[in-house]
């Protein structure tokens, strides 16, 4: 099969899995337009990079090394990173199926309604979701455990109040104050300021990675995966303006070895496809309605078995219940 072939099977696999949005169509020529632009965008970036050593994956809901005794038992808490150090694999560029999912993604986020935002609101974000621990028994066995990472958070949008979340029930004040916020901790302000150019809000995107995760740390992950866990980060843990949420669905079409699951379920139990990046025997995927293109949630999968299961193993899984701006810390509209 041609390449064209190939990109023209992938192209009437997306249409059969996303039926017809209820909102316009690109016109006829466009996504193969905006992805030639992608490609290029790629071909300019990397012509534009010295190598460097690859970062490591570094998502909210990936899990940190730690240890803690309960109940007689050792509970082990590690990465989820089985990378081995060096240069990432050659991939090829988004999959035709990926960047029009992830144009129609972007679409339906332009045309949402603009929300008026002032001084002194939060964005609220409702989630549900677990992440997993590695247990050792008593008879030294090891077994695979849910953590609940239900949560609900209020940020303030200029960052210059406490951060509250609310988790079982309990409310806690984070320490410090957010300030202009930054890519691991986003307010609404710091989101309203990005690039909502694609290929340059990828440039910023990869930049911090590779700064904060590059040479001389121990990352192992490369700024392709690293990118995509951020932005993938952003669009689930933060509201910002429509513009800027399109800007992070295109600047994602843009990272190489981004691909399409046609069938996957979040965290709350609901049916969709999926954007998705295979790095090291885990696959990231970014849920979305299959109707309206809006992201549901976001999942980690295993697609070879080790220490944490056998391949098909849902490992993380965090869904998007509610989010919004309020006026007041605490409130839900």
């Amino acid at each position: 099969m041609s390449l064209e072939q190939r990109e023209q099977s992938e192209r009437e696999q997306a249409s059969r899995m996303l039926p017809p949005a209820p909102y316009p169509e690109p016109p006829p020529g466009r996504v193969e337009a905006r992805r030639e632009h992608f490609l290029g965008e790629i071909d300019r970036q990397a012509r534009s990079r010295s190598p460097r050593l690859a970062p490591r994956s570094r998502g909210r809901w990936g899990l940190a090394l730690g240890a803690a005794m309960a109940a007689g038992a050792a509970v082990v808490v590690l990465t989820l990173d089985f990378a081995s150090p060096g240069a990432s694999p050659n991939l090829p560029p988004a999959s035709a199926a990926s960047v029009e999912l992830l144009e129609r993604a972007a679409l339906a986020a332009a045309t949402t309604p603009q929300t008026k935002v002032r001084a002194g609101q939060y964005t609220y974000v409702k989630t549900v979701g677990h992440t997993s621990v590695l247990s050792e028994t008593k008879a030294g066995e090891m077994e695979l455990l849910r953590e609940n990472e239900a949560m609900e958070q209020w940020t303030s949008v200029d960052g210059s109040e406490q951060t509250l979340q609310r988790k079982g029930g309990n409310d806690k004040l984070l320490p410090g104050t957010p300030g202009r916020g930054n890519l691991n901790s986003p307010t609404y302000n710091f989101l309203a300021a990005l690039p909502t150019d694609p290929g340059a809000l990828l440039e910023r995107i990869r930049d911090d990675a590779e700064k904060n995760h590059g040479a001389g740390s121990d990352s192992t992950t490369g700024p392709d995966q690293e990118a995509f866990v951020t932005i993938g980060d952003l669009l689930r843990d933060g509201v910002s303006p429509p513009e800027t949420t399109a800007a992070l669905y295109r600047a994602a079409a843009l990272i190489p070895g981004v691909d399409v699951v046609p069938d996957a379920v979040d965290a709350a139990g609901r049916n969709g496809v999926a954007v998705a990046r295979t790095h090291d025997g885990e696959r990231t995927e970014w849920i979305f309605d299959k109707s309206t293109a809006r992201l549901l949630g976001e999942r980690t999968v295993l697609v070879e078995d080790n220490a944490w299961g056998k391949a098909g193993t849902v490992v993380t899984s965090v869904a998007v219940i509610n989010s919004g701006i309020v006026d007041e810390a605490g409130r839900t509209n």
